[in-house]
């Protein structure tokens, strides 16, 4: 048994949760809507171009969930991963989730977006293991804080190695799937990593190293 780690944004599904759920904040009234979502795009740009300071966008988009119960959010996500998300995961990423699955692998979902999506969204997948950025929580109600590594670059390499340890885990035959220059560090840690749609930047790596490309839809 090996282990399949999976990013999750424009990975396994076709998008960014982070960026959608900005939209569907609007949507529910809960933050005033062109402005903040202009912001989403021009962070979003930045995390492209591998320049975004992940504070930042974790401070941004966790504004409009300050004070509101972990109730209210978790019903406003099942909603969102219902009429969102659920159409826009790959058909592909699903036979690759399958497949490793049948092999008896242990899944992994490794994402850079809050634990408050990633989270129930690869149970929606049928992963019950995730590693995320956590949230900050006090008296059932979100501060708008994050807490200890993110996940995002080499925070994924520290959690990940965390993970390994406390789950008695090792690297040996893992494979890894992203489409992130993000996600090179980690990327450059396994011994079988793969370029889902990658970026420009990722896919003239893989090239160069002679990694697997694939083009999921």
């Amino acid at each position: 048994m090996a282990l399949a780690i999976f990013d999750l944004d424009d990975t396994l599904i076709h998008g960014d949760c982070a960026s959608l759920w900005t939209q569907e904040m609007v949507r529910l009234g809960w933050v005033e809507g062109e402005a903040f979502i202009q912001r989403d795009r021009e962070l979003m740009q930045a995390y492209g171009e591998g320049k975004l300071a992940m504070e930042d966008y974790m401070a941004f988009s966790l504004a409009p969930m300050v004070g509101r119960s972990t109730d209210e959010v978790a019903g406003a996500v099942d909603h969102f991963i219902g009429t969102v998300i659920e159409p826009l995961v790959y058909h592909d990423a699903r036979q690759a989730i399958a497949r490793h699955r049948v092999a008896g692998d242990r899944l992994l979902v490794i994402s850079a977006s809050g634990a408050h999506l990633v989270s129930p969204i690869a149970a929606h997948l049928s992963i019950e293991e995730v590693l995320a950025i956590d949230l900050d929580i006090k008296n059932n109600q979100f501060t708008g804080h994050t807490k200890g590594v993110l996940t995002y670059r080499e925070g994924k390499v520290l959690r990940l190695a965390a993970w390994l340890e406390a789950n008695g885990e090792v690297l040996e035959g893992a494979a890894f799937y992203s489409d992130s220059r993000n996600d090179l560090p980690l990327l450059t840690a396994v011994p079988k990593p793969f370029a889902v749609n990658p970026d420009p930047a990722l896919l003239a790596h893989a090239q160069q190293q002679g990694w697997p490309v694939l083009q999921w839809s």
